[in-house]
């Protein structure tokens, strides 16, 4: 959970809203993903015949089509995700070699891409070398950012901080809050990461009790970067920052080292989280490809246990993300909300099944999916048009290899009421393209 997202918080959260709509911002995010954390702690035990958690709780509840869609929408998410990592990354440096701009230069597209492919080669020699690299890495991301929080709280001036606090000018309270919820949810991912390796757990409970640990640890350290950097400058200082923004807020308070110190902890972090990530991308084709709802070269793995196929297609998909954020306005923040637009529908699916068991026992765990649906359900609302529309020109293309899989086992492609949602999904699609060609949405 903890990359790219909580170094871009401050910027993020003071474009939409001040201090009064950040604390109900994070009140609100933190109470739906602990429901959702609590979900999948909850299925990890009464379901451990399912592994690969998100996609698999699809399958489970909806039907192998939608489950095929949540298995692509979850790896297709984590593929976008690291997109936004090599824009961080190139966006850093970028303030010391102007060429790479905010990370979407030709020149910043060119390196990223040798790094991409350079992590492709590093992870297909072995999964169990990357592993060792991230555990290493977590604790050397770990420090720059409390760091970052015992500073601002030294050098915090409460003037500044009072001043910040309404955001009167960006509107409504609500409206603020809404346009905070893709940032919460980009940062958030990773929540469920524990029951998407649930396959490799020696004790199920485990499983849950590293999703909600993992998540009250992180949900600290988010909402407390966020609202001790409205104490350092004027809210319309740290919207006009560059990328990362942690960076530029503890300059203003240190001095040039700051924005060293935490540009070198973001590189660390970024790149241990892109580590973990690709790993998981490519974990989540592999183990759909070994229940059949994926095409069988999918489900191929080397000696080292490296899902070479799966691993390959997230890099391509990875690479041609990070080409589409040429023609993009703001390279970060689309990546970055498109990455939270595809990982709604997995995760409502999940809690939907949660839900769906649940109904007919009343007591905590209906209460628990009821909240963790409603709360999945107004993210798809925040998200808004434009970002339902581009994830449905990623999910209809993806059909093909639905139909693929199907061929090979020898069955029909699709039943009537699949049909139903293949026809909503290229509707979607054809709808988001025409958008898109006229103007009327853009990246």
């Amino acid at each position: 959970m903890v990359g790219a997202g909580v170094f871009s918080l401050p910027r993020r959260f003071a474009q939409e809203t001040g201090v009064a709509g950040a604390l109900i911002a994070w009140a609100v995010a933190g109470t739906g993903m602990l429901m959702l954390a609590f979900v999948f702690q909850r299925l990890a035990i009464v379901r451990p015949d399912l592994d690969a958690g998100v996609y698999a709780y699809a399958k489970a509840g909806f039907g192998e089509y939608l489950g095929f869609f949540s298995a692509f929408g979850y790896w297709a998410s984590a593929c976008v995700g690291n997109v936004t990592y090599w824009v961080l990354i190139m966006s850093t440096i970028g303030a010391v070699a102007p060429a790479l701009g905010d990370g979407d230069t030709v020149l910043a597209i060119v390196l990223s891409s040798v790094g991409l492919w350079a992590f492709f080669f590093l992870i297909r020699r072995g999964v169990k070398e990357a592993a060792a690299i991230n555990r290493i890495v977590t604790v050397a991301k770990v420090v720059p950012i409390l760091v970052f929080v015992v500073l601002a709280l030294f050098y915090l001036k409460p003037h500044v901080f009072a001043e910040n606090w309404s955001g009167a000018a960006y509107g409504s309270l609500f409206e603020q809050v809404k346009g905070t919820m893709l940032a919460t949810v980009f940062v958030f991912l990773g929540v469920e990461g524990a029951s998407v390796y649930s396959r490799h757990a020696r004790r199920r409970e485990d499983v849950g009790r590293a999703t909600v640990l993992g998540f009250l640890s992180v949900f600290a350290v988010f909402a407390s970067v966020t609202i001790v950097s409205y104490g350092l400058l004027p809210i319309e200082e740290i919207a006009e920052l560059r990328q990362p923004s942690m960076a530029g807020v503890l300059e203003s308070a240190v001095g040039t080292w700051g924005e060293v110190f935490v540009s070198v902890g973001l590189i660390v972090s970024v790149l241990g989280a892109y580590l973990a990530w690709t790993l998981m991308a490519a974990e989540v084709l592999f183990v759909a490809a070994k229940d059949e709802d994926m095409p069988r070269f999918l489900a191929r793995s080397t000696r080292a246990d490296v899902p070479a196929p799966a691993l390959l297609l997230s890099t391509v998909l990875t690479q041609t993300v990070l080409v589409v954020t040429l023609f993009s306005d703001d390279a970060f923040n689309f990546a970055l909300d498109l990455t939270s637009a595809l990982t709604l529908i997995p995760f409502l699916l999940a809690a939907a099944f949660a839900l769906k068991i649940a109904r007919h026992r009343f007591g905590g765990d209906l209460v628990v999916a009821a909240l963790a649906t409603v709360y999945t359900a107004f993210l798809l609302y925040a998200a808004g048009l434009k970002y339902l529309l581009v994830s449905f020109i990623i999910y209809a293309p993806a059909t093909v290899l639905f139909v693929m899989a199907r061929r090979e086992q020898g069955r029909t492609p699709f039943s009537p009421r699949e049909l139903v949602i293949l026809v909503v999904s290229v509707a979607g699609a054809v709808t988001g393209i025409v958008a898109l060609a006229l103007g009327w949405i853009s990246l």
